[in-house]
């Protein structure tokens, strides 16, 4: 057997881009998904005419995606079209204020002006901090593997690590800049993009405030599927063997080491094994508990998976002045969400509203006049505190009549308006407890020192995705994957 032959199983973001690194640096690398189409978690549909993202839908960090590209020897220009976004995002208040963040800071400041003179004045010198803690994260934490506690604990690491305030939380850094409710809501929700609480998570992801304003926010020309059809592309080019509709049982472990994995269809064979999904959950379905003592049942339940999301799929055959391509719906309380959400395990009774409407954009997503939109509630990850099957219908009138509130009238009228419910998330995608990405990001320990990307007990088993480092995030889980590729390479060449 090839010691330059390597197993991906889960076709995502970072299975995708992992098959990439390697393939383009000789590895012969077969990808086995158990969904019939490729994308992990974001996948394309098209309904009566309407065509949707059901998934990630922001992006932002280009660079991320460019380097998968020019590291393979190509130009992402040439399979994907990324078109910058401005304003960013629309979000509209409780209170009929509405903030559309823009790359001019002294716009968004004008607009936050509006209600708070005071909040104002701090808006700049709050984006200077943020874009502090993302050069921080980017020289220490992104592009690096954390693989050994020697790497975590070098000096280098712990001074950048006091510089991003790892016991403040997010919550906790923005009062120091900002006092309307308004303000603290319109940065806390960044939060909510590694699937954690303002009040929970560390004071670093104010990065993301820098990350969209000022790198900006990209729509992907047909549609964000479009990035992940790009990659596969590529893939292919690169003779990378992909097999969806293939589902992994087993991991084979001979003598400590990861030689190959059991699937529907047959065993397949090679000594480099790499896991895109949930590190928690595959570890259960794949390995013996006794195969992997680093990472009992026991510890996999001491983690808090990440908050998961409520989404409804909507073609209405109308358009709404109201919308932006991208378009935040805030309650006149945050806190209560967050409390339901991680304290309680139920689904928010008034939760933030996300709306992605593509069509906005390109107007051929959905028929003339019409409106092809992704909503997003945020939700708990799965416990025995809610049933998505009982609930389902109701969450999704809810859902329906806040917005009606919100004047995106007939919202549910349309030919299109279906859910997609945690449970869901977990049945397609082996999610941990439906979360969306992984682990949440409530504490230092489940944001710094995430489970590794490689097996402390099986040699030759790798994990990327969400819940490995680097973290969350379409890019991120992108990035973990070309970082797992160049350090086999690496190690096999040294």
């Amino acid at each position: 057997m090839s010691d330059r032959k390597a197993l991906i199983i889960g076709a995502g973001f970072g299975g995708l881009s992992c098959a990439i690194g390697l393939a383009s640096r000789g590895y012969d690398v077969t990808i086995l998904e158990k969904q019939l189409t490729v994308g992990g978690k974001l996948q394309h549909i098209e309904k009566a005419g309407y065509q949707f993202d059901r998934g990630p839908s922001t992006i932002t960090m280009p660079h991320v995606f460019r380097s998968v590209f020019e590291q393979a020897g190509r130009q992402i220009e040439d399979y994907v079209e990324l078109y910058d976004l401005e304003p960013r995002t629309r979000n509209v208040f409780a209170d009929g204020s509405v903030v559309d963040l823009s790359r001019h800071a002294e716009a968004t400041a004008a607009q936050i002006a509006l209600y708070s003179p005071e909040d104002a004045l701090q808006y700049p010198h709050f984006l200077a901090e943020a874009k502090q803690m993302y050069v921080e994260a980017n020289d220490q934490f992104l592009n690096t593997l954390l693989l050994s506690w020697r790497d975590k604990i070098k000096p280098s690491m712990g001074k950048s690590l006091l510089r991003v305030h790892p016991l403040t939380t997010l919550q906790s850094l923005l009062r120091k800049y900002f006092r309307h409710p308004n303000t603290l809501m319109l940065f806390g929700r960044y939060a909510t993009y590694v699937g954690a609480s303002p009040y929970q998570a560390p004071a670093i992801f104010a990065m993301l405030s820098h990350v969209e304003a000022e790198l900006g926010v990209y729509g992907v020309r047909g549609g964000t599927y479009q990035l992940i059809r790009g990659l596969e592309k590529l893939a292919l080019e690169l003779r990378v063997t992909i097999r969806t509709g293939i589902e992994v049982s087993r991991i084979l472990v001979q003598s400590g080491k990861a030689i190959g994995v059991e699937s529907s269809i047959g065993d397949y064979l090679a000594p480099i094994v790499i896991i895109n999904g949930d590190v928690l959950s595959m570890s259960q379905m794949l390995l013996d508990e006794s195969e992997r003592p680093s990472l009992t049942n026991k510890q996999i339940d001491r983690y808090e998976p990440s908050l998961s999301g409520f989404v409804t799929l909507a073609g209405v055959p109308r358009q709404y002045d109201q919308l932006l391509h991208h378009t935040v719906f805030f309650p006149e309380q945050y806190e209560p969400e967050f409390q339901a959400i991680f304290g309680q395990k139920r689904p928010p009774a008034l939760p933030t509203l996300y709306i992605c409407y593509s069509g906005y954009s390109e107007a051929n997503m959905a028929p003339p006049q019409s409106s092809n939109l992704f909503i997003l509630a945020n939700a708990p990850y799965l416990s025995d505190q809610w049933d998505w099957e009982l609930q389902r219908q109701a969450y999704g009138h809810k859902i329906a009549s806040l917005l009606e509130q919100y004047g995106l009238e007939d919202i549910s009228q349309g030919p299109v308006w279906e859910h997609y419910t945690p449970a869901d998330i977990q049945q397609d995608t082996y999610a941990h407890q439906g979360s969306i990405y992984g682990i949440s990001s409530n504490s230092v320990k489940q944001t710094f020192f995430r489970p590794g990307n490689r097996s402390r007990d099986v040699q030759g088993l790798w994990y990327v995705g969400g819940t490995t480092h680097p973290g969350g995030g379409t890019p991120i889980v992108t990035l973990s994957g070309q970082l797992v590729a160049k350090h086999i390479a690496n190690q096999h060449w040294n």
